[in-house]
């Protein structure tokens, strides 16, 4: 198995043994106020027709942007995920929706759609694990249409550390020792978590061929105010990038 497999292997295996209690932190998120205030961080950038914009969000987890979108009357919304018991928590979470999102496992940096087949690609704390960020950004390209637009919500993971005391139900204090140990081990060998980003974004999405690129790094201000169990401690920045 040559190292990006081994990564990509390692990855599915932590976020399968996480999937059951992360898709419970992503329904009480939905039920909380950060879900509106995530409708704020995207709605603004998305197509106005709700019945014809193709939508992709890549690393879906559980399926929070979907089910979002889908929330606000978008009727072509598709999520992806390495994880296979993320699919299933995806579409497990996203039952009863009218419209319904679709789900499918499928790797981020070969995405299996023909080119040009979306509006908007979405994406929330994944670039930062992915072995071949360029691969994924020339990939994501691909993808867009003319005109379409990719909203990269993530953070320098591998850079910062947080020193902020984080509530006792907060996700974090819940992993166990042993998949902490395969967290860092992962992290240890992740390109991002040596880059400095965004800055190394910025330069990959011009080389993939993004027309503007644009940084904010005020996401963090606007959506996570409290420190509850959905607060990131670490500061988080949105790419917008298009094609």
């Amino acid at each position: 198995m040559d190292k990006a497999k081994s990564i990509k292997a390692d990855v599915v295996s932590y976020w399968g043994a996480r999937s059951q209690d992360f898709a419970a932190q992503r329904k009480r998120e939905l039920e909380s106020s950060k879900a509106g205030r995530w409708k704020n961080e995207i709605l603004p950038f998305l197509p106005k027709d709700r019945k014809e914009a193709r939508i992709l969000d890549v690393g879906t987890g559980s399926g929070f942007f979907p089910i979002l979108l889908a929330e606000e009357g978008y009727e072509k919304v598709t999520g992806i995920d390495l994880t296979p018991e993320m699919i299933e928590r995806a579409k497990d979470l996203s039952q009863g929706l009218v419209p319904a999102p679709s789900f499918f496992v499928m790797d981020a940096e070969k995405p299996d759609f023909e080119k040009e087949a979306f509006d908007v690609i979405l994406t929330r704390n994944l670039t930062w694990t992915l072995p071949h960020p360029d691969l994924a950004y020339r990939e994501w390209y691909r993808l867009l249409k003319m005109g379409g637009l990719l909203l990269n919500f993530d953070a320098d993971y591998g850079e910062e550390e947080a020193s902020v005391e984080l509530p006792e139900n907060h996700a974090h204090k819940g992993i166990a020792s042993e998949l902490m140990r395969k967290h860092d081990q992962i992290m240890a060998v992740l390109p991002n978590s040596y880059l400095k980003r965004p800055g190394t974004d910025v330069e990959l999405l011009k080389l993939a061929g993004f027309s503007t690129v644009t940084v904010d790094f005020q996401v963090s201000d606007r959506v996570y105010r409290e420190i509850d169990e959905f607060y990131n401690p670490v500061r988080m920045f949105k790419l917008c990038a298009k094609k």
